[in-house]
């Protein structure tokens, strides 16, 4: 059972910084997961979106206001600043946001963005300090997109990570994505564990809109495309609601039968988001994130992802 550190202790600090990635360290959490977009120069950086004004202050540097563009990502219109148009250099001197409003935002203004390679080198001094092995759970954001425009995610990916000794099956790294070819392809060049992600049952992969590919996430959970999955990915990170299904009021449903099906043919199941506060929980917890934690446990997850790893950690080893 692993805690994976969702964007850092995400629900302390603005996600996606070495402070937040510091501090699930210090909770506790097995991993910590950076979303790896790319600069205009090349370089992984971590944010959850390459379009940055709800993470950044770029909104309010002058100096950037010609950057506010609007671009077709996964095919939605997006309106804001991007990473790619910006160097690295440039993005250093941006400092992070707290997303959510009703979050700590006393932090605003005071941490940088972090590059792929600056995590990787915190979570390497953290575990020699701690005398624990700390993972990496990198996820890469719109491949296909990225490809799009000459900034490949997957060769600076695979490249950071050989130059730091991630090669092999046992090296503590997940590489996730939601896109399934972007997934096989990694899976011809590396040996490292690949978790297929898995939205809501409606959404589509952005590689199956562009090939016109019917099927959706929901359809990608029977036990025929869970065997396909397992000839390349080692595990899968599904929506919470794919295991316990909610009705239109949000009340919990019969639990679907996909960690079983899962586990039949090999794969881990590593569901997503744990988060504490009310506005998140279904109304069948009455408010206690415990009720929530300890019914997956006792579903036979493998791991969780989670913005509160203190919590986490916590319920789920003791």
């Amino acid at each position: 059972m692993i805690i994976i550190g969702h964007r850092g202790a995400s629900g302390y600090r603005p996600e996606h910084t070495l402070a937040a990635y510091e501090l699930a360290i210090t909770f506790g959490a097995d991993y910590i997961e950076p979303d790896l977009v790319s600069t205009q120069d090349g370089v992984l950086i971590a944010r959850h979106e390459n379009e940055i004004s709800g993470t950044t202050d770029v909104a309010a540097r002058p100096e950037f206001a010609n950057r506010k563009t609007i671009k077709s990502i996964d095919g939605i219109s997006v309106t804001g600043w991007f990473t790619e148009d910006f160097t690295l250099a440039e993005i250093k001197t941006l400092r992070a946001k707290e997303r959510l409003p009703f979050r700590d935002c006393s932090f605003d203004g005071q941490f940088e963005i972090p590059t792929f390679q600056e995590i990787i080198e915190l979570a390497k001094q953290k575990g020699a300090e701690t005398g624990r092995t700390i993972g990496i759970y990198p996820e890469t954001k719109h491949p296909t997109y990225f490809d799009s425009i000459g900034l490949s995610l997957l060769e600076p990916l695979l490249k950071t990570l050989t130059a730091q000794g991630y090669t092999g099956q046992s090296d503590p790294v997940f590489i996730q994505s939601f896109e399934i070819a972007h997934l096989q392809d990694l899976r011809s060049q590396t040996n490292l564990p690949l978790i297929q992600l898995l939205a809501n049952w409606e959404a589509k992969p952005y590689d199956f809109v562009r090939s016109d590919d019917p099927r959706t996430y929901g359809d990608l959970t029977i036990p025929s495309e869970l065997s396909k999955i397992a000839e390349y990915a080692d595990g899968i990170g599904p929506d919470k609601r794919l295991l316990v299904p909610a009705d239109a009021g949000g009340r919990l449903q019969t639990p679907t039968s996909l960690i079983e099906d899962a586990h039949a043919v090999g794969l881990l199941v590593h569901p997503y988001t744990f988060r504490n506060e009310g506005c998140y929980l279904a109304p069948d917890y009455c408010g206690n994130p415990e009720l929530e934690y300890r019914q997956f446990l006792h579903l036979g997850i493998d791991g969780l992802f989670s913005d509160f790893p203190n919590t986490a950690t916590a319920i789920c080893k003791a």
